[in-house]
């Protein structure tokens, strides 16, 4: 029997994709708003379309996660948070929190982490899982009761992976991914 459905916002994602999606937007004042309406529109949308029970946005923390400990160079290659989507994240952060939505992040441990520990746990209590990214190494977590939308372009252009359509476009299960990213490596964790 479920227990409705939850779905996990990875914040970061989103944040940017809105950020990059969309053209540069500001208050009266000169306050940079692009990164905020792209998020909040992304998020409306998928509330009216999806109907969750439950949503739990997770956020990475500026603070270094036991992989750059692991390996000094770990994503070195990211380019810094524009200032003008850092001052935009509290803004967002604050919007989350007037919806009452639960807001994850932990220091030493990247969204990604705390995204698979949360859809993992949920499962457990027969909640079906949709977690919303435009990361792709989340397909990973496809499984029954779990399910990744991806938003491919600008920020209302999505796609919902089942393990059936991991399948088809990977020619692999989703558990077999992380093989895949390990011999092919991955240019943006700089591997």
């Amino acid at each position: 029997m479920s227990k409705g459905k939850f779905v996990i916002i990875d914040g970061n994602s989103l944040v940017y994709r809105a950020f990059y999606a969309l053209p540069s937007l500001s208050t009266s004042h000169g306050e940079s708003t692009n990164a905020v309406y792209g998020f909040t529109t992304m998020l409306m949308k998928l509330l009216e379309e999806e109907l969750p029970q439950y949503v739990g946005v997770v956020f990475d923390t500026p603070a270094p996660t036991f992989r750059h400990e692991l390996f000094g160079e770990y994503k070195a290659n990211r380019s810094k948070m524009p200032d003008e989507l850092g001052a935009q994240l509290p803004v967002i952060q604050d919007l989350i929190d007037s919806f009452n939505f639960a807001r994850f992040e932990m220091e030493g441990f990247e969204a990604d982490d705390i995204i698979g520990t949360l859809a993992i746990a949920a499962t457990k209590e027969n909640a079906d899982v949709l977690i919303v990214s435009s990361d792709r190494d989340l397909l990973q977590l496809v499984r029954p009761g779990i399910r990744v939308m991806l938003v491919k372009k600008g920020i209302t252009d999505t796609v919902i992976y089942n393990e059936e359509k991991v399948r088809e476009e990977y020619g692999v299960p989703p558990a077999l991914l992380v093989d895949i990213k390990g011999l092919m490596g991955d240019k943006s964790d700089n591997k």
